[in-house]
């Protein structure tokens, strides 16, 4: 039976989250990922939330309820000792048939500190990669350095396949500098627009190249909101609602704002809303919801959500996503929408990339 056109593009450069946002039902990522199979997805992705976005859990649960698409999990790597991350990401491989990824975000630092967990620097981050990368390839690890003393670290019983890969989630210069020095993979942060792309490719590979690295071996993951056919008020909920949560961030949102080459002056006034300036810098996702957010988000002009994600009907988004992967990016992160809402935009991703030649 011949594959449908652009099939095999569509699970080779599309994934999307499972359980976006605040989650009360952890079982439903299962159906999500099994639905994320079923229309052509290549990937889904698990983000970190405690208590019940627990990477490891989901991940596990959903390597055996799935058969073929990639798992990628993400951990704040200062919140678990390395053998312990070592050993998950190594006994995802073993479980899920070699589909597991590894991504490290480094969080804000002020949610680390409420935690009482180190800041996850990239001088902690680089050494902790290297401890991983060891223990996967059976060493044993004697360490003493920032991230503390490790006297004998070693996978007594470990699978000996591919190595998982590492992925880091990057947004300004030197992030995006270390994830092509240090790394398989990099995730760009959502509302990063096409010219975002491109400037951000270009760091990656630069890095990659001064280190000694193939530039082309570093994958590089674009992590879009996407928001199919839905009407405005859950449009503006999953769009400009969570947009907020990223631009009202110090650091975060002023870092996205300069590798799109976009005016600054607007998250001053993002800031300024009293929904936000009352927060005193705890996170806004952890105070409100998306849709309590979505005057907060009138805010932002239209060019950002236009550039920055994917909006409209299920052919204009597709016409969107296309246009990342023409700026740089190897792979795309769906995410906003979930995948039960996917169908129509997977179709038309699938004429867009046939019409590229994609196969």
């Amino acid at each position: 039976m011949t594959e449908e056109a652009g099939a095999q593009a569509l699970f080779d450069k599309f994934g999307t989250y499972i359980l976006p946002g605040r989650v009360d039902d952890p079982r439903r990522g299962i159906d999500e990922a099994l639905e994320a199979e079923r229309i052509g997805l290549g990937a889904v992705w698990i983000s970190e939330r405690f208590a019940l976005k627990e990477p490891a859990v989901l991940a596990g649960a959903v390597s055996e309820a799935t058969s073929k698409i990639r798992i990628n999990g993400t951990f704040y790597a200062t919140m678990r000792h390395p053998l312990v991350t070592a050993s998950i990401a190594n006994m995802m491989q073993a479980m899920s048939g070699n589909r597991f990824g590894a991504m490290f975000a480094r969080a804000v630092p002020a949610y680390m500190k409420m935690m009482g967990a180190p800041a996850i620097t990239m001088e902690r981050l680089a050494d902790y990669i290297s401890i991983y990368r060891r223990l996967w390839e059976g060493e044993t690890v004697e360490y003493e350095g920032i991230l503390g003393k490790f006297p004998m670290l070693k996978l007594t019983d470990y699978h000996d396949g591919p190595r998982p890969p590492i992925i880091f989630t990057a947004i300004g210069p030197k992030s995006l500098a270390f994830a092509g020095t240090y790394c398989d993979g990099v995730l760009l942060h959502p509302f990063v627009a096409p010219t975002g792309v491109r400037n951000s490719t270009k760091i990656v590979r630069d890095a990659a190249e001064k280190a000694g690295r193939d530039p082309m071996a570093v994958r590089i993951y674009h992590n879009t909101i996407v928001a199919p056919d839905l009407p405005k008020e859950e449009e503006d909920a999953v769009v400009r609602g969570r947009a907020i949560t990223y631009f009202e961030l110090p650091g975060f949102g002023d870092l996205i704002v300069e590798i799109n080459e976009w005016d600054k002056g607007v998250l001053d006034k993002v800031r300024a809303h009293p929904k936000i300036a009352c927060l005193n810098g705890k996170p806004a996702d952890q105070a409100y919801t998306r849709q309590e957010l979505v005057d907060v988000g009138q805010i932002l002009p239209q060019q950002w959500i236009d550039e920055g994600a994917a909006v409209g009907s299920a052919a204009s988004c597709a016409d969107q996503l296309m246009s990342y992967l023409e700026a740089g990016a190897d792979e795309i992160l769906l995410h906003g929408a979930s995948p039960f809402d996917m169908g129509p935009l997977t179709s038309e991703l699938k004429r867009a990339l046939a019409a590229k030649g994609e196969q």
